[in-house]
């Protein structure tokens, strides 16, 4: 076995244990590996460019996960919790429901925000750690760490029903291709009609469950006190 082709992941260890440039690591090992493979510059291009062909989902994911970092870098998370703290009674459980419900209608034309790393995670986590700041109180780990559940789960609930209310989406595909083997000829306009009501009736029940769950935290970390004030406040 030759060894030698082990060394771009040397070059990777080594780059991250250094805390260099993350994509110029990986760019530098790919090429180094390339070359000591036997494969040559032209052999990594085009096996480079077969991969994102290939893989163009997890290429745009990728992209967007740069993006959000480089917004991230520039004051991205402290514009949106300077933004949410302008906002009176805000609670980070409205918050949350308000997201689901836009969420689900943008959904429902196929308009995809990048899901909890694309926009969970840098823009409504901050605005609801801001809500708790504009309360007058400090984010508390453990209360951080089950909206983070929170914000996932509306998004995920939101997303799964939503999606299908637009014609041609995959998962519609996938459903009527499903049952069209079976025997049933589904029209996919008639399907994203019944769709719509569970939809509603899903985001709605979510939603009153975060705010309620959203409640009983605030009494938790911070006191009775501070969860009815919000209540008798909105």
């Amino acid at each position: 076995m030759d060894y030698l082709v082990l060394l771009g992941i040397v070059i990777v260890i080594v780059g991250f244990a250094l805390k260099l440039d993350s994509i110029l690591i990986i760019f530098a090992a790919a090429i180094v590996t390339a070359l000591v493979g036997g494969i040559g510059i032209d052999g990594f291009l085009t096996t480079l460019g077969t991969s994102f062909v290939s893989n163009r989902s997890m290429a745009v994911f990728i992209i967007i996960l740069l993006v959000v970092g480089t917004l991230e870098r520039n004051g991205l998370k402290d514009a949106a919790a300077a933004l949410i703290g302008k906002a009176k009674n805000a609670t980070p459980g409205i918050i949350i429901a308000l997201y689901g419900v836009m969420r689900v209608v943008f959904a429902a034309f196929n308009v995809s925000f990048g899901g909890v790393a694309g926009f969970v995670r840098p823009i409504i986590m901050p605005m609801a750690i801001g809500a708790i700041e504009a309360s007058g109180h400090e984010p508390k780990d453990e209360y951080v760490e089950e909206l983070k559940g929170m914000a996932s789960g509306m998004e995920n609930v939101a997303w799964f029903f939503g999606q299908m209310l637009f014609v041609g989406t995959a998962g519609a595909l996938l459903v009527q291709s499903t049952l069209k083997p079976l025997g049933y000829d589904v029209d996919l306009l008639r399907m994203a009609l019944i769709e719509l009501p569970v939809a509603i009736i899903a985001v709605v029940v979510t939603a009153v469950y975060y705010i309620l769950k959203d409640h009983r935290l605030r009494a938790k970390y911070y006191g009775a006190a501070s969860a009815s004030a919000n209540v008798k406040e909105a």
